[in-house]
């Protein structure tokens, strides 16, 4: 016995393409609409992977980035995906990022390879009220990686509708933090959390010798997550394409290239970025 579910066709073909996997159904098209094939035995879960009559649009959207390959740490598993305890770091970081109140869907980057079982984590730990819309391929650089999951989100996003975005490597992120940053975020801005620098900073062509000294009272260091108005932020980087958005270095500058404000939020010495072993270790001893 087969049940043929009509859904509309402007789900992203990552997102259909993940929800067949996980489910191992058929999938046919008849012009514009999509047929999903449902055998008897096939278990799915509606609520986080479609709408049966109706698109549903999101106000809040979180895209986590866990595209990387872990390099500069020269470890074999990416370290978003490594085991801590009994968890994985991304897990770590799932549970954290559900603490934005407002958030109603997730779409994560990631590459091929681990989409199953990030689906599979998903399925346990999604609370009921996010639905999770899919995957989004990684981009050459991590700017691309954000418009690439952002063009995945636009058909469904509201006017007026928000995105964070965060590091999968980031998992010590507090809910004081996503909260202090939620409470700045208003229409046309965007948020970031940073950190006051406080070592001396020496500019240098090269690391051979120091040129100048910089004003450490004007630095600040950036973090994750980020937040900003959706078609504000995605407007900011569809004009940096092709070349420009290569030369991105940290979520925000497209934000303040197109002279959107960002405003900068308390961050926290805690929520650090898992780069080095060093890094890894010392995530491992608070666990």
């Amino acid at each position: 016995m087969e049940t043929v579910v009509k859904i509309k066709p402007n789900y992203s073909r990552s997102f259909l393409t993940a929800f067949v996997r996980m489910t191992e159904i058929e999938i046919c098209s008849s012009g514009y609409i999509v047929y999903i094939i449902i055998n008897r035995n096939t278990r799915i879960h509606k609520r986080n992977y479609m709408q049966e009559d109706n698109l549903k649009k999101y106000k809040a959207a979180c895209i986590l980035l866990a595209g990387g390959r872990g390099e500069r740490m020269g470890t074999d598993i990416p370290k978003q995906f490594l085991a801590v305890g009994r968890k994985s770091v991304i897990e770590y970081t799932l549970s954290a990022v559900f603490e934005w109140k407002r958030m109603d869907t997730l779409i994560v980057v990631a590459d091929e390879k681990w989409r199953k079982s990030v689906t599979e984590l998903i399925q346990r730990v999604i609370p009921e009220k996010i639905s999770f819309a899919g995957f989004a391929d990684p981009g050459k650089n991590r700017q691309l990686s954000i418009l690439n999951a952002m063009n995945e989100l636009k058909p469904h996003m509201e006017e007026g509708s928000y995105v964070m975005i965060h590091d999968a490597v980031r998992p010590c992120v507090c809910a004081k933090l996503i909260a202090g940053c939620d409470a700045l975020l208003e229409k046309g801005c965007g948020v970031m959390p940073a950190i006051p620098v406080k070592d001396t900073i020496y500019e240098s062509d090269g690391g051979a010798c120091a040129q100048r000294i910089l004003n450490r009272d004007l630095l600040f260091a950036g973090q994750t997550p980020e937040f900003f108005d959706f078609n504000r932020y995605f407007e900011a980087n569809e004009v940096l394409l092709p070349d420009r958005i290569m030369d991105i270095r940290g979520s925000s500058e497209p934000a303040i290239l197109a002279g959107m404000r960002v405003k900068m939020a308390p961050g926290d010495e805690g929520n650090f970025k898992l780069t080095t072993i060093e890094d890894l270790e010392r995530f491992k001893a608070l666990v």
